[in-house]
């Protein structure tokens, strides 16, 4: 797995790489609006996943996910630390663990 200085930089080479679909995750799924369609966490694994941590404050924290579905679809998941944490199902939380 490749390290990364930013998250635009990973962003842009997991889509180089495959991953071209922006995800959004839903309590119990998650959502590829440009495709329509949900993915419950059976049909989904995580590839990758990548820490960001900003340099001036806390609150620039997030987590970069690499996803492929069952399906073959590959996209990507942008986590602001612990944003979903409370309003996800207990199965997807596990999933992005």
């Amino acid at each position: 797995m490749k390290n990364y200085y930013t998250l635009s930089e990973a962003i842009n080479d997991l889509k180089q790489r495959g991953y071209s679909y922006d995800f959004n995750v839903k309590p119990t799924c998650l959502e590829c609006a440009s495709l329509k369609i949900e993915i419950k966490p059976e049909a989904f694994k995580v590839d990758e996943t990548h820490r960001f941590e900003g340099m001036s404050s806390t609150d620039d924290n997030s987590v970069l996910y690499a996803i492929s579905s069952k399906d073959g679809i590959k996209g990507t998941l942008v986590d602001a630390y612990g944003v979903y944490a409370e309003n996800i199902s207990e199965a997807m939380r596990k999933k992005l663990r």
